[in-house]
């Protein structure tokens, strides 16, 4: 496994790298995403109107202030991610369910209204100094949220129940457990577990530490959790020194690859991001529909023909690998809970770099290859044991169909198809491919092959090992696709 680690003097940011256009492309990103009548000063060019029936048009806390128009009462999402995911659309040709759902005494949310409440008193804060009409409106409504999510108990997805397969709620017991001493030893206890993690990246825990750059927590969307931690490691920056993970998201790692899209001379360019992947609505006037947005622009090999500035993809795996393609979302693609601690990690290496006048900070950058394990043999007086041969499987996987949602529109009734590949025998499996008949739409959790009917399983998922499993999704009326495997190694 390749790490790589930076040390550096505390306090003090490498020179080399420009965080100030790091923030800016950061905001960019932000930018991309706005949702209803764009403003006069929208530095993306290629992004246009979009949403204008949703009812929140506007962004930041001013959208919070319109979600919030009673005491008890907040709007919390608008959309369904089902059906979302059955498209391959821009924003300004949206033609999935927009739905709103709305919490209120009858549907709680304690998680989701108090993190409202603590982002507008946050932001009160913020614009007291400047604005502090607006300051006192939003600390009206925080405090409003919170009796609303202390009075009325509950998680948000168990109100909104389409949220649960997306974003699925951690609990609320912690953002509710206010008052007295109460409130001081949650403080004390997450106090505990922020400096356990901060030295936990510098190494100074006694053998309990990250040993990875960037920190690795899971497979999808990693760089989310690896600049969460690089911000937490630059707010204790003033009395530690910390493994600098912000270098090795912008091309200070094996690959010399930027994380973040459109930084340095080389970063992802297939991005699992819709408006990015179809050619501007300001040059292809005509609307692209959800089956045409898969089949003409989802699985072209060229790259986005709009680069999504500030974009920072999920990143590589453990091995520091990584493959740009926009069907891999693991890696490719960007998520807004990603880039939003960037803006803060950024703009405080930025004050370090331009507020210190030591000009020779103490840099090392080195790639450490860990010693495979070595191979251990057996001692020789011990007796030999053949193993009854066990019986060989017929067939090396077994598929398990399921139907996971069904809608109409019109006259045909539509039906989400599950998948599930499992391998029942006793050996790896490689470069498996499957055949599939009677299949009249796009599939998901695939890659198509030159050969008709045929897929096969996507370039991060080759080895199927013995008794996991992987699965695909496709949706089609009738009928459901008939399943086979065509061959494998």
């Amino acid at each position: 496994m390749v790490v790589g680690v930076v040390w550096f003097k505390a306090g003090i940011a490498v020179a080399e790298l420009d965080y100030r256009d790091a923030v800016d492309k950061s905001l960019m990103f932000m930018e991309a995403q706005r949702s209803g009548k764009l403003p006069i000063n929208q530095r993306v060019k290629w992004r246009g109107d979009s949403g204008l029936r949703d009812g929140f048009l506007q962004g930041g806390t001013d959208y919070f202030i319109k979600a919030h128009p009673q005491p008890n009462v907040l709007w919390a999402q608008v959309g369904d991610g089902d059906s979302d995911h059955y498209c391959w659309e821009r924003a300004e040709d949206m033609t999935t369910s927009r739905t709103a759902y709305k919490l209120d005494p009858s549907n709680p949310g304690s998680d989701l209204a108090a993190e409202t409440a603590a982002a507008l008193a946050a932001a009160s804060f913020a614009f007291k100094p400047y604005n502090s009409s607006y300051s006192n409106l939003l600390l009206i409504h925080a405090k409003q949220l919170f009796s609303f999510a202390d009075t009325f108990r509950g998680l948000y997805d168990d109100s909104i129940k389409c949220a649960k397969n997306f974003y699925t709620s951690s609990g609320y017991t912690v953002l509710m457990e206010g008052g007295g001493g109460a409130y001081t030893s949650i403080l004390k206890q997450d106090q505990a577990k922020a400096d356990f993690f901060a030295c936990a990246c510098v190494q100074k825990n006694d053998g309990y530490n990250v040993a990875k750059t960037p920190v690795y927590v899971r497979e999808w969307n990693n760089m989310q959790y690896a600049a969460s931690a690089a911000f937490l490691a630059a707010v204790y920056s003033d009395y530690l020194s910390k493994a600098h993970a912000a270098d090795y998201m912008l091309d200070k790692n094996p690959k010399s690859m930027s994380y973040l899209v459109g930084n340095g001379k080389m970063y992802p360019l297939h991005v699992h991001h819709r408006g990015a992947s179809i050619t501007s609505i300001s040059l292809l006037h005509s609307s692209v529909g959800c089956v045409e947005g898969f089949e003409t622009w989802y699985h072209r090999p060229e790259a986005n023909p709009n680069v999504v500035h500030g974009a920072l993809v999920g990143g590589p795996d453990n091995n520091d690998g990584f493959n740009d393609d926009r069907a891999n979302y693991e890696q490719t693609e960007p998520t807004i809970s990603g880039s939003a601690p960037l803006v803060g990690l950024f703009s405080m290496l930025h004050s370090i770099a331009g507020g210190n006048s030591d000009p020779a900070p103490t840099v090392a950058v080195s790639y450490l290859q860990q010693s495979p394990v070595p191979h251990q043999t057996a001692p020789n007086d011990y007796p030999k044991v053949t193993p009854a041969p066990k019986p060989k499987p017929a067939k090396p996987v077994e598929f398990f169909h399921s139907i996971t949602k069904e809608w109409t529109v019109g006259r045909t009734t539509y039906y989400r198809h599950k998948v599930t590949i499992k391998n029942i025998s006793q050996k790896p499996i490689t470069y498996l491919k499957l055949n599939i008949e009677k299949l009249l739409g796009s599939v998901w959790g695939l890659s198509p092959t030159q050969e008709h009917n045929t897929y096969e399983l996507p370039q991060w998922h080759k080895i199927l090992k013995p008794g996991s499993e992987c699965s695909f999704v496709y949706v089609q009326g009738g009928p459901q696709a008939k399943v086979s495997v065509q061959s494998y190694h």
